[in-house]
């Protein structure tokens, strides 16, 4: 896939079960290639993604659109799951009443995801996890 077929780039946090769990949803959701999924914690990743920080990428959901725009947390699973025919799934968490309260509570999981992963998976993290198994 060249990244002008790539609508969407997204830079997860591959040592996070959950995370990973997504990322491979969506990946089989992809029949049309049209979502990059790039690691934070590759070893290469902050020479191929040096315009983001990575800090702040541990910290929240990061996103790219083809343009070079950068989308944040929900906006980035929304677009995903949107290129995948399933947006309407979370689209709700993006209408202007809901969109402050689901921000919020996604700010929440992402400060505190590897203890909601050792609750619901019983793996707070994993070394490297992969979005191809």
């Amino acid at each position: 896939m060249s990244s002008l077929d790539t609508r969407l780039t997204v830079l997860y946090d591959g040592g996070c079960p959950l995370c990973v769990k997504e990322m491979r949803q969506l990946h089989r959701q992809d029949r049309k290639g049209q979502i990059r999924f790039e690691n934070i914690n590759a070893v290469d990743f902050e020479q191929r993604y040096p315009q983001v920080n990575v800090g702040k990428a541990n910290q929240y959901l990061h996103g790219q659109v083809a343009s070079g725009e950068m989308l944040y947390g929900l906006d980035v699973t929304y677009r995903a799951w949107s290129l995948v025919g399933r947006g309407w799934m979370i689209a709700p968490l993006r209408w202007p009443i809901l969109r402050w309260f689901a921000d919020q509570a996604y700010l929440f999981f992402a400060r505190h995801r590897n203890l909601i992963s050792k609750l619901l998976t019983g793996k707070e993290r994993c070394a490297q996890c992969s979005i191809d198994d």
